[in-house]
């Protein structure tokens, strides 16, 4: 499997760990699009929500907690804080293991959809 994340995880890809847990991993992104960009993934190499199943859905709540753990540990929890996740190449997903974006910090966060 030639999948960045996967490498992350198993360290063959060099990161900066912001949180880590025995389901999830977090990581600043090396191309931030706010001040505090962090990823969060599963380590089990998931692609998306497409490939969830009753299995595997339990990652799901591991994400979310790991998410809060997150924004806590970059001081963005009381202030506010976006959390994205991408599905499929047409929303824009690029690296196909499942992968939440949060983002916060001092920068505009108007709404994403405009009426």
């Amino acid at each position: 499997m030639d999948c960045i994340f996967c490498k992350i995880i198993k360290g063959e890809i060099p990161s900066t760990k912001v949180y880590e847990d025995d389901f999830v991993y977090a990581f600043d992104d090396i191309s931030p699009s706010a001040p505090v960009h962090t990823l969060v993934i599963p380590k089990e190499h998931i692609v998306n929500v497409n490939d969830l199943s009753e299995k595997n859905s339990t990652i799901m709540t591991n994400l979310f907690l790991a998410v809060k753990k997150v924004a806590e540990i970059k001081n963005i929890s009381q202030d506010g804080y976006r959390v994205i996740m991408n599905n499929e190449a047409g929303s824009g997903q690029e690296v196909f293991h499942m992968h939440i974006h949060v983002l916060g910090g001092k920068y505009p966060m108007g709404p994403l959809l405009q009426k």
